[in-house]
């Protein structure tokens, strides 16, 4: 009798899935080592040389990182791309985060929707181009609208202090309905009752709006403001398209100078120095991001 409710007992266990997954699994894995992985590593050991496709690596040890901490123009590119990120994420965030609460408090169109999301759906290149025919100083339209509003044409790409508020403009204008989708999603997740309660106590929407809505949606305010600002300190076509990091040094953003370093002058030790501080300047910025958002936890536990 117990040698049958054994053999029960082990039809009735679950199937071990482990292999199977693995499986599923070893394609995306396979892909990251080969194109995220080892360029990285790759890219580690390249700063720590000379190397001009041209000859054989040659070891150097710190010496690309000593140019540059001693380089003008890297501290330059730094101060404009930190320039570049306050202000797009500025922007982009309460942009975002306006229209997130429109569309939820507002209306449940889904025409709506899509069209937030059209820009997103432009892109970098293609955008850039249209705004860079529209704001030409010379012919663009939207040079043509200023001048019949009685106002003078602004030169806003060829000015060091209207190009990177300008380059900041399109990308927020490209990347703000994608990213008021993510809190729109995050929305989503707060119960109507916590409204009605604040409702039946008398609370005006902008009370509901700062007492309720944004202390709820702190997590996922946390993690759009880690993508957003990730992605904004990799900020490089538009730039590359628009305004070829000029006026003079205006707009020559780090990865444009890194992209400079490697593909117009062949320094590729150098570039891969520039690229490892742009990667622990992105993990420690994610890293106080992460703690001072306190992104892992919610107020609705």
């Amino acid at each position: 009798m117990s040698t049958i409710s054994s053999g029960v007992r082990r039809q009735r266990r679950a199937p071990d899935d482990t292999r199977l997954a693995l499986w599923f699994i070893l394609p995306a894995a396979a892909g990251m080592l080969i194109f995220m992985v080892w360029p990285t590593l790759r890219g580690i050991w390249l700063s720590f040389t000379r190397f001009n496709l041209l000859q054989p690596a040659e070891f150097i040890g710190l010496d690309n990182y000593t140019r540059m901490f001693g380089d003008p123009i890297f501290w330059n590119a730094m101060q404009v791309t930190l320039w570049y990120v306050i202000l797009n994420i500025g922007l982009q965030t309460i942009l975002a985060l306006v229209i997130a609460v429109m569309m939820q408090r507002l209306t449940t169109s889904t025409w709506l929707r899509a069209i937030v999301l059209t820009p997103y759906l432009v892109s970098n290149v293609v955008a850039a181009m249209v705004f860079l025919w529209i704001l030409d100083y010379q012919l663009g339209i939207g040079q043509q609208a200023l001048m019949a509003l009685g106002l003078d044409r602004i030169p806003f790409l060829d000015s060091e202090a209207w190009a990177i508020p300008t380059v900041a403009f399109i990308n927020v204008w490209r990347h703000v309905g994608y990213t008021a989708l993510l809190i729109f999603a995050g929305l989503q997740t707060i119960p109507n009752t916590v409204y009605e309660a604040a409702k039946m106590d008398g609370a005006s929407e902008v009370k509901t709006f700062f007492n309720i809505t944004v202390p709820l949606l702190r997590p996922i305010l946390a993690l759009v403001l880690i993508i957003t600002v990730v992605g904004s300190f990799q900020v490089f076509d538009t730039v590359a398209i628009a305004t070829q990091g000029g006026p003079v040094n205006a707009t020559r953003v780090l990865q444009f100078y890194i992209y400079d370093m490697a593909f117009g002058r062949f320094q590729f030790g150098y570039a891969s120095a520039l690229s490892v501080a742009l990667l622990a300047i992105l993990l420690v910025v994610t890293a106080v991001q992460y703690r001072l958002t306190r992104a892992g936890s919610s107020d609705l536990d």
